[in-house]
């Protein structure tokens, strides 16, 4: 790889739970690094090919796409598939607001519309145009999601957990029919946003790729608003969302919604549907995590009280579809 001579110097970036990624320093040269997370993954999850696929075919038309350079599936070399992509520089908003940012609720506001902004261009994107149209199944793609979680749960689960069991039951019913395709990035939140530290209303990268697919756009949205927490939330429900998104500034998740819709010209009347879904993933991914820890597949301890954080999700999202009307 061109610029990759000399020592190399390793390190891994914090945060995540799923696939990890490392920054690969060769003198004043930086690239990034992903590769599936350690112990047994789930089959078709953790793709390292399809996310260097995504990556390189979206990075022209999609500013925000890290350029990958190279695809190594031989798992000789470090024991996984990987894949090695350019390095983007900026702020990653997780758990504390940056101080460097100031205290101005016009900065924050900046951020949330940036947010929105980019999930629309995203969503804008002719995937067919560039090569991605057998990327997914668009035709049937939430019910064949809501069926693959729903099996994802009784895989994972340890313990019944009735709110979680009503929520997949009410979500079975009420399917929506096929809406227009676009690209679903799956995990498109704040914290896999990167801003500009000079003009923070900027998203210069949006990262985790992993799951993108073709498909039904509102579930991006969904998953944006499940994780969008704000003032007034239930208590399950904010004991399980970074709150940082309740500090003054921020648009509120009924903002989001109409900003969305007034980008895109889609009709949200329905976006409870996908919010529920999205709290209802999120609680299968908290358990899959858990349950990988409970049998000793990882040791990382971080993950030891992740299991009482499944009954505050389920709880939150049957809350939201009771009172939804839906």
């Amino acid at each position: 790889m061109p610029g990759a001579g000399g020592l190399l110097d390793v390190e891994q970036f914090p945060g995540g739970h799923s696939n990890l990624t490392y920054l690969l320093r060769y003198g004043s040269r930086e690239f990034v690094m992903r590769r599936p997370p350690l112990g047994p993954v789930a089959p078709k999850a953790h793709d390292m090919a399809r996310e260097h696929r995504v990556l390189n075919a979206l990075w022209p038309v999609f500013p925000p796409a890290p350029r990958p350079y190279l695809l190594c599936e031989d798992t000789t070399v470090i024991g996984a598939p990987f894949y090695v992509m350019e390095r983007r520089r900026g702020i990653v908003i997780r758990r504390e607001w940056p101080r460097e940012l100031g205290e101005a609720p016009a900065t924050r506001r900046r951020i949330s519309e940036a947010v929105v902004e980019t999930m629309v261009a995203l969503h804008a994107v002719d995937y067919a145009a560039i090569g991605l149209e057998s990327l997914g199944r668009p035709e049937g793609f939430v019910e064949r999601q809501i069926k693959g979680w729903v099996e994802r749960w009784e895989q994972a689960k340890d313990r019944e957990v009735p709110p979680l069991t009503e929520v997949a039951a009410w979500l079975t019913l009420r399917i929506p029919r096929s809406t227009a395709a676009t690209l679903v990035h799956g995990d498109l939140k704040l914290d896999n946003t990167m801003l500009d530290p000079k003009d923070p209303g900027r998203v210069v990268a949006v990262l985790d790729w992993e799951m993108c697919t073709t498909g039904d756009p509102l579930v991006d949205l969904g998953q944006l608003l499940c994780y969008w927490a704000e003032t007034g939330d239930p208590y399950p429900r904010s004991e399980s969302v970074v709150q940082v998104t309740t500090l003054p500034g921020f648009l509120t998740r009924d903002e989001i919604v109409e900003r969305y819709a007034a980008g895109t010209r889609r009709d949200v009347s329905r976006i409870a549907f996908y919010e529920v879904f999205a709290l209802f993933k999120v609680a299968v991914v908290v358990q899959q995590i858990y349950i990988r820890w409970k049998r000793g597949q990882t040791k990382d301890e971080r993950f030891a009280g992740m299991g009482a954080r499944v009954e505050a999700l389920a709880e939150a999202a049957l809350t939201l579809a009771a009172k939804s009307g839906l």
